[in-house]
């Protein structure tokens, strides 16, 4: 027997960036939707399905056995923002609006609902098309860790095994070559991957973008800790770590993102000015995309399902304009425009940093 809801159609899209868990969210909504009496239409592309109107329907069977799967069955963009949207005009790439294209849509396939699965810049977006009419239930993404409204997203536990799995496999190449190993994680403007990550596989040296660090500290802890036998170093920097008085390392720019600016080199640029500087010897590891693939942790796992079940849950009480949000051991919503009012950052007073600095581990600053 079907229980009842007014909300007869939704949609559901991933946006931005890949993690793993974005299928146990897909499948913790579409699974609760049926058994509801909704059809699910699964929009594909992120937001460039939304503006291109690339859509099918999803059924049980589609969601069958995809708990443990990474990435999106419905695929994903971070450039399909449609009111930042890239369209080539006269061979020059212009930014347009396009946001009305995904209104038509939405009206078009007769959606009562859409579940945005993604991070600030998801949220940004649902809190605009929530202005132009649409009923929306946001649902946080992202590895980075860095919306403020909720305890965790869903991606960050994943992205951090991989991480300490890293370093404690240069543990070991290391200390038997009595290298200094960098690892760069990602994280843009935000430190949780590389705090969690670093504390977690016992790093001598954490490099956050909170934190803006000094050369001459990270060349003395290196030192020391030869000079006291212990003869190999770990470094986990973040990708936006950048030096007192100095500047990210930037990659490269692409004008079709909403936010142009690809980190990363900070890793390399370390290195250089170690081996320079104390003569020791130093090896680089870019973990780049190996952080967002493979199947999710089982705390992400739970974390997607407990997200999805209660984002449908919303959507069939006519609970719009929220975000999915963790706090502490519940799961509950906070308004869109309030989740995306404020980036979560790493701050001195975070629990982590004062443990890390009580086990040893420098951030390249004396003043923390």
């Amino acid at each position: 027997m079907k229980l009842k809801t007014n909300i007869k159609r939704i949609g559901i899209l991933t946006g931005g960036g890949d993690c793993p868990g974005l299928n146990a969210v897909i499948r913790g909504v579409t699974k609760p939707a049926h058994d509801l009496g909704m059809e699910v239409f699964g929009i594909e592309d992120g937001f460039e399905g939304f503006v291109q109107g690339k859509a099918r329907q999803l059924y049980n069977k589609d969601v069958s056995g995809i708990l443990t799967t990474g990435g999106t069955i419905l695929g994903s963009s971070n450039k399909g923002d449609p009111f930042h949207w890239p369209e080539e005009i006269d061979g020059t790439i212009k930014i347009c609006d396009r946001s009305k294209n995904a209104l038509k849509y939405y009206q078009g396939w007769n959606l009562d609902a859409l579940i945005a699965i993604g991070g600030d810049g998801t949220m940004h977006i649902c809190d605009k098309l929530s202005k132009m009419g649409m009923n929306i239930v946001g649902v946080p993404k992202t590895i980075d860790n860095d919306l403020e409204a909720t305890d965790q997203t869903f991606g960050h536990d994943s992205a951090v095994y991989v991480v300490s799995e890293a370093i404690d496999r240069l543990h070991t190449t290391g200390s038997s070559h009595h290298r200094v190993m960098i690892v760069e994680v990602m994280g843009r403007y935000a430190g949780w991957i590389a705090l969690n990550g670093g504390l977690a596989g016992g790093a001598d040296i954490i490099l956050l973008p909170e934190f803006p660090f000094s050369w001459e500290c990270i060349y003395n802890k290196v030192v020391q800790r030869n000079m006291q036998g212990k003869r190999f170093s770990i470094i986990c920097v973040a990708e936006g770590a950048k030096p007192k008085d100095g500047e990210m390392v930037v990659k490269a720019t692409d004008i079709k993102r909403t936010d142009p600016i690809q980190l990363g080199g900070i890793g390399e640029l370390i290195g250089k000015k170690i081996s320079d500087n104390t003569g020791l010897e130093t090896r680089v590891t870019v973990l780049g995309h190996l952080q967002r693939g493979g199947s999710p942790t089982p705390y992400d796992r739970i974390l997607s399902t407990k997200f999805g079940t209660f984002a449908i849950d919303l959507a069939s009480k006519g609970k719009f304009g929220r975000m999915v949000a963790l706090k502490g051991n519940e799961v509950t919503s906070v308004k869109i425009e309030d989740a995306i009012s404020k980036q979560k950052l790493v701050s001195s007073s975070t629990q982590a940093v004062i443990s890390a600095k009580a086990v040893g581990v420098s951030f390249g600053t004396t003043e923390l």
